[in-house]
């Protein structure tokens, strides 16, 4: 995991510094940066894989092509056992994998890569840019005259001096001569293709376990631990990952009640980590801590969508205590989009769930995605997301909708299939596995603080702040609070269309085109769980 950041068409140099000072957090071990006739790229690292010579920028023997890449490659040994007769390895890392991989097929070396990534090529006077297939980690570009600015994070783009700066769409590559070429889609719904309840459990435990594995990918001194917060996803992916990895450090965090006791998640996590045998981390954080904490959360996220602030502060927790023990940490996020988890979902039209999954899916770059990111690399922690391997997504497509939502126990239960499909194994205990979901905030204990704050606004600051930024999407008091803090570290407006915002989903005109069949209560429980939701405008 890295920062990076470049020009093509001019040699900034003095920028491409700057943008890189900003980028530290990214990549606290080493730095790095080289310079042609026209273009400047540079590096922030974290050494994870090779962390004796994979040292960036990464050049071929002649200095012609070079690479800086932010991400790993889970499949770099299986690639580089295809060309290692062509060309001549000077590190054992993943990122010089796609270097050669790059001269071997051009462009088009990116539908070969399993992994998250974003990366910068150079090759002579051209160049490439690419972006993992869902957006896992982040790219953001600009344009300022004959030059082509990027970077991993909004904050280093503010010293280019853009007039716009845009995000790099998941699943696609840039060169000069081809533009913008998307080489990847959420597949296509294909639901009638597993019926069989015993099979489709069985290809769910063998992909996902196989997804996790991949993932433990780290030289032998680097720590891989994972979050664990008691709920299905976390848990599931730290059980799997605790029969790789003897005493898994795991990581939740949580409030304190009135009364004195610990929150839901605190509690079912204390189950989970004994379960598995995991070394197990809490951290109890007050109403202090999360105010004091809000205002580094919302310049580090590069947001102020209050789902996505509301999620980030018990994350940013979670990340400092992780940093303390290990330097790669493993999520559960993206398992509410494929198999439907979300609350507002059990009540949706079933024969739209899996079209709602895939917009879901669709939709995480810059949401859900960036949280993640923002707060893991804000201590210098890789975050790495199983859930989200492309075998997964495309097994997610093919799985009915019937099995996802499905009544259990009198009700219906999110992720039904997933949680059938580790029934009866040892991975976790069925007061875990058939745990019905609880909103993050809800879990850690901290829902309700976002709305106390946003009772410190009245209504003329808010109004004023809203007809004074036309260009943000401010639809409560609650953003408006959070855009004032925001504005503080970053007032361009030149990123506001970057920003991903949940916008509430049109139920008036879902409604209208399934005729009806929407509960009208459902609008109401819906807006009460942006917390875990991830739709952009």
């Amino acid at each position: 995991m890295c920062g990076i950041a470049g020009c093509f068409g001019r040699k900034d140099e003095p920028t491409v510094k700057r943008m890189l000072d900003t980028l530290g957090h990214r990549g606290p071990n080493d730095r790095g940066m080289h310079a042609g006739a026209s273009f400047v790229v540079g590096h922030t690292r974290l050494s994870i894989v090779d962390v004796a010579t994979g040292r960036q920028p990464i050049l071929t023997g002649d200095g012609t092509k070079g690479i800086v890449a932010n991400g790993e490659i889970y499949n770099f040994r299986k690639l580089r056992m295809g060309i290692a007769d062509k060309y001549q390895f000077r590190t054992r890392s993943d990122t010089e994998v796609v270097l050669h991989l790059y001269e071997e097929k051009g462009p088009a070396c990116v539908k070969d890569l399993d992994g998250m990534f974003a990366f910068a090529l150079f090759d002579g006077d051209a160049f490439m840019l690419a972006r993992d297939p869902v957006g896992i980690k982040p790219l953001y570009y600009g344009f300022k005259q004959d030059a082509l600015y990027f970077s991993s994070e909004l904050g280093a783009m503010s010293f280019a001096g853009l007039d716009e700066v845009h995000e790099f769409p998941a699943g696609h590559y840039y060169t000069p001569k081809e533009g913008f070429v998307q080489y990847y889609k959420v597949p296509p719904i294909e639901d009638d293709q597993l019926t069989d309840i015993e099979e489709t459990c069985e290809i769910i435990r063998e992909t996902f376990i196989h997804a996790v594995k991949k993932r433990l990918l780290a030289d032998p001194e680097v720590p891989v631990g994972s979050f664990c917060s008691g709920g299905l996803d976390s848990s599931l992916v730290a059980a799997i990952a605790a029969d790789e990895i003897p005493r898994l450090h795991t990581f939740v965090v949580g409030m304190k009640d009135a009364f004195g006791d610990v929150s839901d998640d605190v509690k079912a996590a204390r189950i989970a980590a004994a379960h598995i045998g995991s070394t197990h981390h809490e951290l109890i954080f007050t109403e202090d801590e999360y105010y004091e904490a809000l205002p580094t959360v919302i310049n580090k996220l590069e947001s102020y969508d209050p789902s996505l602030v509301r999620c980030a502060v018990p994350c940013y927790f979670t990340c400092k205590m992780a940093a303390e023990y290990v330097t790669v940490v493993l999520t559960g996020e993206g398992a509410d989009e494929l198999f439907t988890g979300y609350h507002y979902m059990k009540h949706f039209p079933e024969d739209k769930l899996n079209l709602e999954a895939r917009r879901c899916i669709g939709n995480l770059h810059n949401i859900n995605l960036q949280r993640a990111d923002r707060m893991g690399m804000l201590f210098s922690l890789e975050l790495r997301v199983p859930f989200l391997d492309e075998a997964m997504v495309d097994l997610s497509m093919k799985i009915p909708h019937e099995l996802k939502i499905r009544e259990h126990n009198g009700a219906k239960i999110e992720k039904w299939i997933l949680r059938k499909a580790f029934e009866n194994t040892h991975y976790l205990p069925d007061d875990i596995l058939w745990r019905y979901k609880v909103q993050y905030t809800q879990g850690a204990g901290c829902e309700d603080l976002g709305e106390r704050l946003a009772n410190r606004m009245g209504d003329d600051e808010y109004e004023k702040i809203k007809a004074e930024n036309p260009d943000a999407v401010i639809n409560s008091k609650e953003a408006a609070y959070y855009f004032k803090i925001f504005r503080e570290y970053h007032p361009q407006d030149s990123i506001l269309g970057s920003i991903g915002i949940w916008t509430g989903f049109d139920f008036a005109e879902e409604r209208e085109k399934v005729k009806g069949t929407v509960d009208g209560d459902l609008k109401h429980e819906h807006e009460e769980e942006t917390d875990d939701t991830s739709q952009v405008a």
